[in-house]
C-alpha cells in the first residue's frame, strides 16, 4: 500500500509538472503570438516614425497622421517640415499630381515658420500654376528660408505673370529671409531693384545664384549681386549678362574663390543678336583668382554667330553645343581651350571631323568626357583620338552612326580596338528602333 501510494504520488506529481510545463509553453507561444499578430505601432519611437515620414510622398504622409495621436504629433513637427517642395498644376486641364490645395493652407498656417528649404514646381507650366505659386510665396512671411527654388517644368510660365506681382510676392521672401544661400529663378521676370533688395537682406549668407533667362536683368545688376555677396561660389547667368567687370569683381581679393560659373550662350533668331567680346585679361585675372573653377558653357547658336569665340585662350572645362557647330570652331576649340575636360557635339553637318578630333586630343590634355551625335568621324581618326586620351577617357558616347568604316577598321573590328586602349570593354551606342 505504502509503495502503491508513492507511485501514484510520484504520478500525479510528474502529471503536475508536465501540465504546468505545458501551460507555461502555451503561455509563451500564446504571448509570442500575440506580439506577432498585434504589434503597438502607437509606441513606436518618434525619431524612427519621423525618418520614415520623410520618405513619403505628402499626400500619403498626411493619410498616415491619422493612423494615431503619436503618429499625428510626428506629423507636426518642425523637422518634417524644413525641406518642402510645392508642385502645383491645374487638374482640370493636367493629370500630373499637384499639393492639394488644402494642405497647402494647412502648411502656410501651422508649418510656414519651419520652412527653410522651399522649392516650388509648376508642372504644368500654366500661368495659373504660377500664380499660386505666387501667392504662396506673398504669405511666407514668418520664415526664413536658407534655400528657394522656382522650376517650370516646360515652357517658363512665371515668365507670363504681371512683372509687379511676381517681384512683390518675391520681394517677401528677399525681405523676411535674412539668411538666403541658394536662390534659383531660371526664367523669372526678376529685375536690378528686386536683386539689390537681395543683396540689401542676403549679402552675408548668398552662396549659389542660379538666373539663367531672365531678361529683366542687367549686367549692372549681376555686377551688384557680385560687388556684394563675396561669399558666392556659385552662379549661372546668360552671356548677355557677362562683362569683364564682372569677372574682375569675381576676382577681387574681398571674394571668396568661385566654384562653379555656368554661362549660357543663346540665339533664337539667327543674326539678330549681337555677342561682346570678353577681354582675354580678365579671363586671366578670374581663372589666376580661382584657378579651380568648373567654367561651363552651353552653346544654342547658329553656325554665323560663332565668331566672336574662340579666339583666344578661354578657361572653359565644360563645353556643350546644343545646335550644329563648324569644323572651323571646333579646330578653334582643340587650340584654345587647353583646361576642357568634357565635350558634347549634338550637331556637326556631313564633313568628317578627323582632324579636329586629333586636335583637341593633342592640345586638351585633361579631357575626360566626350559625346558625339549627328557627326561623322572616320574610324581610323576615332581610335587614334582614343588611342592619344588613353584611360583617362571616362565617358565616351558615342552613336554609332557617327563611326564610318574605313580601310583599316570595320563597325565590328572597332569596339575592340577602342577597349584595348581604355582599358575596358567599349561598344558605340545605338538608336533604339522603337
Amino acid at each position: 500500500m505504502k509503495r502503491g501510494r508513492k507511485t501514484n504520488e510520484a504520478n500525479s506529481s510528474s502529471s503536475e509538472e508536465t501540465t504546468e510545463k505545458e501551460s507555461k509553453r502555451h503561455k509563451v507561444i500564446d504571448e509570442k503570438t500575440i506580439v506577432v499578430q498585434s504589434p503597438d505601432w502607437a509606441n513606436l519611437l518618434q525619431d524612427i516614425i519621423l525618418q520614415v515620414f520623410q520618405y513619403l510622398p505628402l499626400l500619403d504622409r498626411a493619410h498616415a497622421s491619422q493612423v494615431c495621436r503619436s503618429w499625428n504629433q510626428v506629423f507636426h513637427m518642425p523637422d518634417l517640415w524644413r525641406c518642402f517642395e510645392f508642385e502645383l498644376n491645374q487638374p482640370a486641364t493636367s493629370y500630373l499630381r499637384a499639393t492639394h490645395p488644402e494642405l497647402i493652407k494647412q502648411i502656410i498656417k501651422r508649418h510656414s515658420n519651419h520652412l527653410q528649404y522651399v522649392s516650388f514646381k509648376v508642372v504644368d507650366s500654366s500661368k495659373e500654376s504660377a500664380e499660386a505659386a505666387c501667392d504662396i510665396l506673398s504669405q511666407l512671411v514668418n520664415c526664413s528660408l536658407k534655400t528657394l527654388g522656382l522650376i517650370s517644368t516646360a515652357r517658363p510660365s512665371f515668365m507670363d505673370l504681371p512683372k509687379s506681382h511676381f517681384i512683390s510676392a518675391l520681394t517677401v521672401v528677399f525681405v523676411n529671409s535674412k539668411s538666403l544661400s541658394s536662390l534659383k529663378i531660371d526664367d523669372t521676370p526678376v529685375d536690378d531693384p528686386s536683386l539689390k533688395v537681395l543683396v540689401a537682406n542676403n549679402s552675408d549668407t548668398l552662396k549659389l545664384l542660379k538666373m539663367s533667362s531672365c531678361p529683366h536683368v542687367s549686367p549692372a545688376g549681376i555686377l551688384c549681386v557680385a560687388d556684394q555677396c563675396h561669399g558666392l561660389r556659385e552662379l549661372a547667368l546668360n552671356y548677355h549678362l557677362l562683362s569683364d567687370e564682372l569677372l574682375l569683381a569675381l576676382s577681387s581679393e574681398k571674394h571668396v574663390r568661385l566654384e562653379h560659373l555656368r554661362i549660357d550662350v543663346v540665339s533664337e533668331n539667327p543674326g539678330q543678336t549681337q555677342f561682346h567680346t570678353i577681354q582675354k585679361s580678365s579671363w586671366d585675372a578670374f581663372i589666376k583668382h580661382s584657378p579651380k573653377v568648373n567654367l561651363v558653357m552651353y552653346f544654342f547658336l547658329y553656325e554665323e554667330e560663332f565668331d566672336p569665340f574662340f579666339r583666344y585662350e578661354i578657361p572653359v572645362t565644360h563645353l556643350y553645343f546644343g545646335r550644329s557647330v563648324s569644323k572651323d570652331v571646333l579646330g578653334r576649340v582643340g587650340m584654345t581651350c587647353p583646361r576642357l575636360v568634357e565635350l558634347v557635339v549634338c550637331a556637326n553637318g556631313l564633313r568628317p571631323l578627323d582632324e579636329e578630333l586629333i586636335c583637341i586630343a593633342e592640345h586638351c590634355k585633361y579631357l575626360s568626357a566626350v559625346g558625339l551625335g549627328e557627326c561623322e568621324v572616320s574610324c581610323s581618326a576615332f581610335v587614334e583620338f582614343v588611342k592619344m586620351c588613353g584611360g583617362r577617357l571616362s565617358q565616351l558616347s558615342i552613336m554609332e552612326e557617327v563611326l564610318i568604316p574605313d580601310q583599316k577598321y570595320s563597325l565590328e573590328q572597332i569596339h575592340w580596338e577602342v577597349s584595348k586602349h581604355l582599358g575596358r570593354v567599349w561598344f558605340p551606342d545605338m538608336m533604339p528602333t522603337w
